[in-house]
């Protein structure tokens, strides 16, 4: 008892001490002084400032994501001269939900931490478990407020206040689903583009085993990014009213869990499985390694990956599939329809990541300090492109990086590093989809674009009530669990089988929060409504 009256204490002493640091650490400009015992007194006292940091497990050999190209550069051109040493914190990105709420509870949580749950950020702001960040804004965040802007910045307002700094999503499309072209010109086959068409030629690549043995003619793992792009088209048009209510925000993405056709599109997952043109041990993979390996090594015919990535260096899929399997090509399509023709799929909202300040934090201000540094747009390019002339050229204003493995060393997990900014933004959309295609290597700038476009194509745009809703804050984290759960056996039921375990399955759901989310969700669009 008297060690958590001593913590309570402490972080009481520490709270007013940061209020204070804050008060008298700031210029008429704006601009932050030495931060820490610094700003009281000019001393060159160190902060130790942590910050979350995504492991993906695709660092290249010798480097780790708290130990790279990139923290090394942070540290020497940031830290350095503001007497500020940074500690990366890895987070599994699969994880990342699970380690944040055990590091959050623990009081261990490092001073900068992220999510793309806007839940979950309304669960921290309940609790009391984060910085009010509005002061230290106003005093420190010239650039975050100038590269942001209002509109994104509301986003991280929560009962009034800013709690979280989101991150600027540029690129607004999520999937896009991949094809072996090689396989289609084998067996005589055009591109699918409808969802029954799909249908027929992954039948067709099972038998015709064009890959041979191992054929897997779907790749597919537990991801949003497998089972959203076929699930989506199912979903029936419906009144406004209906979207408002019958969909459930889970996790970061609107899930259309009561929609109608959300049945047919989940039963079309079982026909799909049963009749083996699924990943067989798709239940296994949420982090989407094992989907990743399998088309690398040239057993996968199709799959939907997050728009683009199949190009990137985390791992670079495509490039790594046509050094083991000779002649391979990938051609990126939008197969899926709805009943209007339409390629429907869910997109993002402008606003990404939610980055936050635990109100256990003793150094808020050299955080809000390294924010506002990385907003700058030179800051955003080195972290995204690189250093020009040694990884990256100008063409026509747009950064065009080099496909060396240096370059690729050093941007590895540049999108993980650039916390304000989901993408580097060049002011203008069309300019910025080129840039996107062009980062990429040369070889598959054009099918990256093709990608990019289809990510975009029929994008439904996330729904967006006027305050949080509770019951979706508190039972968010079960119901996403148990949303996976009831694909995974509905999925993998006997088809004669497959409306006992969904309606089973559902009622579950239902009674374990589904009800109250639909209940409070129609209240809010009534009051949305007056």
């Amino acid at each position: 008892m008297k060690k958590k009256a001593l913590k309570r204490n402490a972080a009481s002493v520490i709270t007013a001490a940061a209020a204070f640091g804050l008060l008298i650490g700031c210029t008429s400009q704006g601009e932050q002084t030495e931060t820490g015992a610094a700003a009281g007194g000019g001393s060159k006292e160190q902060v130790t400032l942590k910050v979350e940091v995504f492991d993906r497990g695709n660092s290249p050999a010798g480097m780790t994501v708290t130990n790279n190209l990139v923290t090394k550069w942070v540290q020497e051109t940031f830290g350095d001269p503001n007497h500020i040493k940074l500690e990366f914190v890895p987070v599994p990105r699969a994880q990342e939900v699970d380690k944040l709420n055990v590091l959050m509870a623990s009081g261990d949580a490092p001073d900068i931490v992220f999510t793309y749950d806007p839940n979950l950020v309304y669960k921290y702001v309940q609790q009391g478990g984060l910085m009010d960040l509005g002061e230290l804004l106003a005093a420190g965040g010239a650039n975050l407020k100038s590269y942001l802007g209002e509109d994104t910045l509301n986003y991280g307002k929560f009962d009034g206040k800013q709690y979280a700094i989101p991150a600027k999503r540029v690129y607004l499309g999520k999937y896009s689903s991949m094809i072996r072209q090689d396989w289609l010109d084998k067996l005589g086959l055009p591109v699918p583009k409808t969802t029954e068409e799909v249908y027929n030629t992954l039948k067709a690549f099972k038998e015709k085993n064009p890959g041979g043995s191992g054929t897997i003619p779907l790749g597919f793992s537990l991801a949003p990014a497998s089972y959203e792009p076929i699930i989506w088209p199912f979903i029936k048009k419906t009144t406004e009213e209906e979207r408002y209510t019958l969909m459930q925000l889970l996790g970061s993405g609107d899930k259309p869990t009561l929609m109608p056709g959300h049945k047919e599109g989940v039963k079309f997952l079982n026909k799909l499985y049963n009749e083996g043109l699924i990943s067989p041990d798709f239940a296994l993979d949420k982090d989407k390694k094992k989907l990743q390996q399998d088309v690398m090594t040239g057993k996968v015919g199709m799959y939907a990956e997050d728009a683009g990535q199949s190009y990137g260096t985390a791992p670079e899929v495509v490039g790594i599939l046509q050094k083991n399997v000779q002649g391979a090509k990938i051609t990126p399509i939008d197969p899926y329809t709805n009943e209007e023709g339409k390629h429907t799929k869910p997109a993002y909202q402008p606003a990404g990541m939610y980055v936050m300040i635990p109100k256990t934090s003793k150094n808020g201000e050299a955080a809000m300090k390294y924010l506002n540094w990385m907003a700058q747009k030179d800051v955003l390019n080195r972290l995204t492109n690189g250093e020009e002339g040694k990884n990256y050229t100008l063409q026509d204003g747009i950064p065009i990086v080099k496909d060396d493995e240096a370059t690729k060393n050093l941007l590895y997990n540049s999108g993980d590093m650039r916390l304000v900014s989901n993408g580097l933004d060049l002011g203008d959309n069309a300019k910025n989809l080129k840039a996107m295609a062009l980062a990429v290597p040369e070889a598959f700038r054009a099918d990256a674009a093709i990608s990019y476009q289809n990510g975009l194509a029929d994008g439904i745009a996330p729904l967006r009530f006027d305050r949080p809703i509770q019951a979706e804050v508190k039972y968010g984290k079960v119901l996403l669990d148990k949303y996976e759960e009831m694909l995974v056996k509905c999925m993998m039921a006997k088809p004669d089988e497959f409306d006992k375990v969904y309606d089973a399955m559902m009622k579950d759901y239902m009674s374990s929060g589904g009800d109250e989310i639909k209940k409070e969700r129609t209240e809010a669009y009534k009051n949305m409504k007056k």
